[in-house]
């Protein structure tokens, strides 16, 4: 059997040169020094850039350093064959967009499902062909490629659809679904859940006010989003601007002391950002009203997420009549 690689331990070779990844880089594993010249300069032909390892060892400590666009990989070398490299290789990070190339001079069906087991992408025997190891090389940096360009557009899509443009913060759709997803997790664990929802106070005449306009309400809102988002750091909180100049903040297995004092957290820290509110008959700066609903989700009381939505909306309307600036709290039971 061969050693296992600590990964932790490894070091690069000094005799792998850094290399620019101007264009595409190709490692090369072979113990044998004349095929893997022969490989690097039949390659070279076509403006890839090559490094060379001799075996599973430096092979893996390379991948780590360099991270190649595609790894060419001998089956038979001393110290640790190319089977046991290829699958030690798939645990490094971003392996999944590395494709492994296979070149051995073993072609029975067992070596071929073994090194497919091990993770190898494709397989080519030796003798080589170079025709065919020349569009397989292409072909699999083609993919990878592509592979890679489909999940940064993917994250950006995904970030677009739930992302506010404005404050950066979730949006509502987001908002929806991660309510859903805490209120089920507390329902089966018999925990918490709380909700707070702010309203910036009198946000209509800071639209109005001489001098201001929607530009400097967009400005304050960000501003207003970034001391709200600021507060909320666990895994679990999620804050989201809920619609026009309304925020709302979900915080899973959060007793209502715990939400109340966020929720002190997030006025108190809106109105030390001290934003000017020239037509406010409420405070000269910007403040924020919030309402405050916490509960163990149960349906057998009919506390769906809808509830606590509707009892955070509440209390917010008695914070607003109660003079604004301030919090108000609907504990459901």
């Amino acid at each position: 059997m061969n050693p296992s690689v600590d990964l932790s331990l490894i070091r690069a070779p000094l005799s792998l040169p850094f290399m620019p990844k101007a264009s595409p880089l190709i490692l090369l594993v072979d113990d044998e020094k004349t095929i893997r010249t022969q490989i690097r300069r039949f390659l070279e032909k076509g403006s890839y850039q090559i490094i060379e390892a001799n075996n599973g060892e430096e092979g893996i400590n390379a991948c780590i350093r360099f991270q190649p666009d595609i790894v060419l990989l001998d089956g038979m070398m001393p110290i640790m064959d190319g089977f046991e490299c290829c699958a030690q290789l798939q645990s490094l990070p971003g392996a999944d967009h590395t494709p492994v190339l296979m070149i051995t001079g073993l072609d029975d069906q067992v070596s071929v499902d073994r090194a497919f087991a091990a993770g190898a992408t494709d397989y080519v025997t030796k003798p080589i062909h170079w025709a065919v190891l020349r569009q397989r090389v292409r072909r699999l940096i083609q993919q990878s490629q592509l592979l890679k360009q489909l999940e940064t557009a993917t994250k950006m899509f995904h970030r677009l659809a739930t992302v506010d443009a404005l404050t950066q913060l979730a949006n509502r759709m987001m908002l929806d679904a991660h309510l859903d997803q805490e209120w089920r997790r507390m329902m089966r664990n018999q925990e918490p859940l709380s909700l707070i929802l702010c309203d910036v106070d009198l946000f209509k005449r800071y639209n109005d006010a001489d001098g201001y306009g929607h530009l400097a309400g967009d400005a304050c809102l960000r501003q207003v989003a970034n001391a709200i988002g600021a507060v909320t750091k666990r895994p679990g909180d999620l804050a989201a601007r809920y619609g026009g100049e309304e925020f709302a903040v979900i915080l899973p297995n959060t007793p209502i002391g715990g939400a109340v004092e966020v929720a002190e957290m997030i006025r108190s820290g809106v109105k030390a950002l001290q934003l000017a509110h020239p037509n406010s008959d409420v405070s000269r700066y910007v403040t924020l009203s919030l309402g405050v609903a916490s509960g163990v989700p149960n349906r057998t009381l009919n506390f769906l997420p809808e509830t606590l939505i509707t009892a955070a909306d509440k209390a917010l309307y008695e914070a607003k009549a109660a003079g604004r600036d301030r919090l108000c709290v609907h504990l459901l039971s």
